[in-house]
């Protein structure tokens, strides 16, 4: 059974969902002011991970994940440029769907727009104000966390009631420290030059902590699954969607409570000022593979901190390389009418392990190396040909659904430009009159342009020898 790290609970839990009905996942997306970087990538690949083994347990997913396109850093963002808000977040909202399709991220269910969801917005605020969970003050309204006991459950803060609530302590920003625990706001009064909308209270706009549990009810119901987010966002966002949303509807907002830890840049906390804060396209520039990128981010387990480096890329790449080399020569050398059962025996003992890491709290470095494990017990037979074709069958059967889950498996192997496949040639022919001196030479000069040789008792198997993709 799969087991799921609740940070609500502090503990492992079995996760049990109605198999007959899709399971609902709220991912906090992103805030379409800039470029995402690799940390927020990380995030984003763990609520891929998330989705797709649910859908390989048989469950169906609905996975939201929101666009922040109004907050305090876009509009920022669209006032220097002196451009609208929505031409300004368009922009960057298509650079992270075009991140997405290269680290071959699987689309959720819905990604809605915060802008376009205003409506549902006031509507939630108004039932807060209702019950006497919200204030007004001059056209903002703000949540009274004196009137939520609960408050600080998710997180574990500490809340002095005699430091907030009513006129007494509140915060406008939609960021602010973990020491701030003050009233938040739920909607903000209209600036000059900013946008606005109308409302019961006056020209303004939403707050950051409204827009998700506004969201998260409007297309999956006031009771979510699973909610994921970087652990950085447990205070206050999170912290404040559970008081905001359980205070409007008196039900629990959400079963399971999912958070990947951060990133560091070898060994330094990632920054621009360090020179190490990297987007994809920075790392694409470098010549690196979005597959490399993919399998590096998927190194450690989400809970623990990944140090990302330049050698460990580069470590991705190479082993990204052999599995795609394995995975090439198992389909295209001669197999054996013999089968062997060895190697049923290590697939099935393959997927035993690779399910035991995956159900183990989404143990991915632990499933990656089911799979790199059974290529090692596989190779020595396929380079001695002792492969049936059921063999052939299992081994790939495998390997697909390990993709289904992992995502980096599967390739396209490039074709060869044809002076290069005369050489091949010319080399088979130089072996077989055992000139193996002009066979060397076309070796070292199918090196020199990128192809790798490699001769087995099956007989040559090429690939390329540049960075994977």
């Amino acid at each position: 059974m799969l087991v799921l790290y609740n940070t609500l609970t502090c503990s492992k839990e079995q996760f049990e969902a109605d198999p007959t009905q899709p399971v609902t996942i709220y991912s906090c997306g992103p805030t379409v002011y800039d470029f995402a970087h690799i940390g927020n990538l990380r995030t984003f690949l763990f609520n891929d991970i998330l989705a797709r083994y649910l859908r390989y347990k048989g469950y169906k997913t609905h996975q939201v994940m929101n666009i922040t396109d109004v907050d305090d850093k876009t509009i920022a963002g669209a006032q220097a440029e002196g451009i609208s808000l929505q031409e300004f977040t368009r922009r960057y909202e298509r650079y992270f769907f075009e991140d997405l399709e290269a680290l071959r991220i699987e689309p959720a269910w819905k990604y809605p727009r915060a802008t376009d969801h205003i409506a549902q917005m006031i509507e939630l605020v108004q039932r807060l104000l209702d019950k006497k969970h919200a204030y007004e003050r001059g056209g903002s309204v703000y949540f009274d966390i004196s009137s939520w006991p609960a408050y600080g459950r998710l997180s574990g803060t500490q809340v002095d009631c005699c430091a907030v609530g009513g006129d007494f302590s509140r915060i406008d920003a939609d960021e602010y420290d973990r020491e701030q625990v003050q009233d938040f706001v739920l909607w903000k009064a209209s600036k000059p030059d900013e946008p606005s909308w109308d409302s019961p209270w006056g020209k303004g706009r939403p707050g950051w902590h409204i827009e998700c549990s506004a969201l998260s009810m409007t297309y999956l119901g006031e009771t979510l699954d699973i909610h994921t987010g970087a652990v950085d966002l447990v205070f206050p966002h999170h912290e404040n969607e559970v008081a905001q949303s359980e205070a409007a509807t008196g039900k629990p907002f959400c079963r399971f409570w999912l958070h990947p830890a951060h990133l560091v840049v070898e060994g330094q906390k990632m920054s621009k000022s360090l020179g190490n804060f990297y987007t994809l396209r920075d790392l694409l520039q470098r010549g690196h593979g979005p597959l490399a990128v993919r399998h590096q981010l998927l190194a450690a387990h989400y809970r623990h901190q990944l140090d990302f480096t330049e050698k460990s890329l580069q470590d991705s790449s190479q082993a990204l390389q052999r599995l795609w080399d394995f995975a090439d020569r198992l389909n295209s050398m001669a197999i054996s009418d013999a089968h062997n059962q060895e190697v049923s025996e290590a697939v099935t003992n393959a997927v035993t392990d690779f399910e035991a890491a995956m159900d183990n709290d989404l143990n991915v470095p632990g499933a990656t190396g089911a799979v790199f494990s059974l290529m090692g017990q596989v190779n020595p037979s396929l380079v001695d040909g002792n492969l049936s074709a059921q063999n052939r069958t299992e081994v790939n059967a495998f390997l697909r659904k390990a993709d289904s889950v992992l995502g980096y498996i599967s390739h396209t192997k490039k074709p060869l430009d044809e002076d290069i496949v005369v050489l091949i040639q010319e080399r088979e022919q130089a072996r077989a009159d055992r000139d193996f001196q002009r066979a060397d030479q076309i070796r070292d000069q199918l090196s020199d342009m990128g192809i790798i040789l490699e001769d087995t008792p099956q007989g040559t198997h090429w690939r390329h020898a540049d960075t994977v993709s």
